[in-house]
């Protein structure tokens, strides 16, 4: 029996390192960033705050000349176009992710990679924090057909 549970213990860390990309690990900061506040957030980013975040939320974009306000609306949850996403009490890391992706050419749209591209990681924390803390207008597609 002991010899079942090692074998299976195994074949399950093989499992797991094979679905772990070779070489990466996951984003952190130092521990000198650690130390004056940072957090080790999924996104890898410095700590949020919501109250900046609100701010870079009416600055217009030189490459679009757009806010995100201006398309995603003030509370993140009406947004210009139906297509667009309602952001408002979304994840923050998930937005994080998001902008990242846009700003690093991870993940293209005509409007948000141009929007996206010279965020900072600190702009990008306090933006995530800011839409994440606005009310929830967010739904799943239970009862859609």
């Amino acid at each position: 029996m002991t010899t079942t549970r090692l074998a299976f213990a195994l074949l399950a860390a093989l499992a797991f390192a094979a679905c772990t990309p070779s070489g990466e690990t996951p984003a952190e900061h130092s521990s000198a960033d650690r130390g004056e506040g940072h957090t080790s957030s999924s996104a890898g980013l410095p700590k949020g705050h919501a109250d900046a975040g609100e701010k870079r939320s009416l600055v217009k974009s030189k490459a679009t000349n757009q806010s995100c306000i201006d398309c995603h609306g003030k509370e993140g949850n009406v947004p210009l176009d139906p297509t667009y996403p309602k952001l408002g009490g979304q994840y923050a890391d998930y937005i994080a992710h998001s902008l990242q992706m846009y700003r690093d050419g991870d993940r293209e749209h005509p409007l948000m990679s141009g929007q996206a591209k010279d965020l900072t990681d600190q702009e990008i924390a306090d933006l995530a924090a800011f839409f994440s803390t606005r009310p929830s207008q967010l739904r799943d597609l239970h009862g859609v057909h």
